[in-house]
């Protein structure tokens, strides 16, 4: 399983965003879709991830005498498991979380820097809601989320389909108001 160090590295993550839901792509296509990455350093990141088994070669073809490879995310390797998140320390969950961010921001900037965007049209949402719940109840809600999400991601583009990206955040307020049932 990859190592949250692996996987929560600021270049790798994007890399990883962009493939997701993205089908296949070459290292030429990735640094369209994330210019502000040296060719360098995204040859160097890909071949990281691939090396982990988090990205596999899905196809290879003879371009100007070398080998140009399509990658695509092996998704049960995308992820940080449940054992792995429970050996992270406060300060881990911290940094990854800061990358996490950092990643969101970015993918947010790029969208609104383009001349052809219009959120409110385009359905651009961020949203904060407080639910209260058990531990079974919130691992019910996780898993219909996630299985929410999962329902459509096979989903290829065209037929007028437009890339979104859901990012998801649960964080625990304790204190954060109202009461919980202790006196």
């Amino acid at each position: 399983m990859p190592t949250p160090n692996l996987l929560l590295h600021p270049v790798r993550m994007r890399i990883l965003q962009t493939l997701v839901g993205g089908g296949e792509l070459t290292t030429a296509q990735l640094r369209e879709r994330l210019p502000d990455v040296s060719p360098a350093t995204m040859y160097r990141q890909v071949s990281t991830l691939t090396e982990a088994g988090v990205l596999e070669v899905s196809s290879e073809k003879r371009v100007r005498g070398t080998v140009e490879r399509s990658y695509r995310v092996r998704q049960e390797e995308a992820l940080v498991d449940q054992d792995t998140r429970a050996a992270m320390t406060k300060e881990d969950h911290r940094q990854a979380f800061t990358v996490f961010t950092g990643a969101l921001m970015a993918d947010f900037d790029r969208y609104l820097t383009r001349d052809d965007t219009e959120p409110a049209r385009e359905g651009v949402l961020y949203r904060q809601g407080a639910v209260w719940l058990t531990d079974e109840e919130f691992a019910e809600l996780v898993a219909e989320l996630e299985d929410v999400v999962a329902r459509r991601t096979g989903h290829s583009p065209g037929d007028g389909r437009v890339r979104h990206l859901v990012s998801l955040v649960v964080v625990p307020d304790k204190g954060g108001g109202g009461t919980d049932g202790e006196g």
